[in-house]
């Protein structure tokens, strides 16, 4: 967990410590006397809240922009379903998730959101087999039935049957698994019901399921401690966390049956796609025979209609500057934290969808 918290203590310098209250951000706090200071630097601090499958990034990106611009930002790794919730609330100035809006979502928006997606990464199986050599591979049938409770064993003759030459333990599988609502748990569970007839029926997929089996932990970090800590456990987070925390993950077949080992290469060419111009797209289950199975777009969430609770355009207008840059400046930071650089056609995409956001009805980035 160093690395994540050192990551993370990036962002935080470029936060302000005092003077950072919601209601400021969002211009609903009355300003008089000695608070118009805090006000001031409230509003030049955006307040974003989600998805901590990109936070490493974001960190990173966050912190590079105030160096050039001076904007702080204040994100708060919460999880996707956490993040939606506050942009619904309106106490952020935007939302992430690594899952788009399902119709539930959307209405329960006061107003229409869109979708900006900033790059692709890996959910990986994360796994503490201590006397294991050989990387662990796993197929999508034998991944379901893990998650589902159904092979409770390491040494179970259909894992044996994958790994023919590698020490498998007699060691019971704990499972570890997302506690809060979550983009990385929407990837897998929408992979796991692609791919298991069982799982689709059983569980089916979202941002939370009910679990068949295993230990829940919060965030991305929270399932990472959990396999780091626990010998025979198995879990699925975030690439980035896994590299930064040394920790083992498995091979998976893709539906070509090749066994992928996740990288900036495999994440690439599964989400080497065409995306529909709502930005709304899933990489899982890729057809490309190089691709890694479990991949997917992470995106910022706002409020295509700016001028909401006070909010001033400049507010707006920085927001939006700091969310064009993500996607065109800011792309050189995704592979060096192990993240894959959006396409071309998902970049255009994103300047197309940026460009639909109005402020009292007008263009705000022209």
């Amino acid at each position: 967990m160093k690395a994540f918290k050192s990551l993370a203590a990036a962002s935080l310098a470029v936060i302000i410590s005092g003077g950072m209250m919601m209601t400021s951000c969002n211009g609903s706090g009355s300003a008089s006397g000695s608070d118009s200071t805090a006000n001031k630097s409230a509003e030049e601090t955006i307040m974003g809240a989600g998805a901590t499958f990109p936070n490493p990034l974001y960190s990173k990106m966050f912190s590079e922009y105030n160096k050039t611009t001076g904007l702080k930002v204040n994100y708060q790794s919460i999880g996707s379903g956490g993040g939606i919730q506050q942009l619904t609330s309106k106490t952020v100035d935007f939302g992430a998730s690594d899952a788009p809006l399902n119709g539930k979502q959307d209405s329960a928006m006061s107003a229409p959101a869109v979708h900006i997606p900033i790059t692709a990464g890996a959910v990986v199986l994360s796994y503490n087999l201590p006397d294991m050599k050989d990387t662990l591979m796993l197929t999508p049938d034998v991944l379901a039935k893990i998650f589902l409770g159904e092979i409770k064993k390491w040494n179970d003759p259909k894992i044996a049957a994958i790994n023919k030459t590698a020490k498998l333990p007699a060691t019971d599988i704990l499972v570890a698994h997302r506690s809060d609502g979550s983009g990385t748990s929407n990837i897998f569970t929408t992979y796991l019901s692609k791919v298991s007839k069982d799982w689709e029926t059983k569980v089916g997929k979202g941002s939370s399921v009910n679990w068949p089996v295993g230990l829940g932990g919060k965030g991305n970090e929270g399932v990472a401690g959990s396999v780091k800590q626990t010998p025979g456990a198995i879990g699925y987070v975030e690439l980035a966390y896994a590299i930064q925390n040394n920790m083992a993950f498995a091979k998976i077949q893709n539906k070509a049956g090749n066994f992928i080992t996740p990288s900036i290469a495999s994440i690439t060419a599964a989400a080497n796609i065409t995306i529909p111009a709502d930005a709304k797209v899933s990489l899982t289950n890729t057809e490309a025979a190089d691709g890694y199975p479990i991949s997917g777009l992470t995106w910022i969430l706002v409020y295509k209609e700016q001028k909401y609770d006070n909010r001033t355009a400049d507010h707006a207008t920085k927001m939006l500057k700091l969310i064009q840059w993500m996607i065109h400046e800011g792309q050189p930071y995704c592979a060096p934290l192990n993240y894959a650089p959006l396409s071309a056609n998902a970049v255009a995409i994103g300047d197309a969808q940026l460009k639909t956001i109005t402020y009292d009805g007008k263009s705000v980035l022209q």
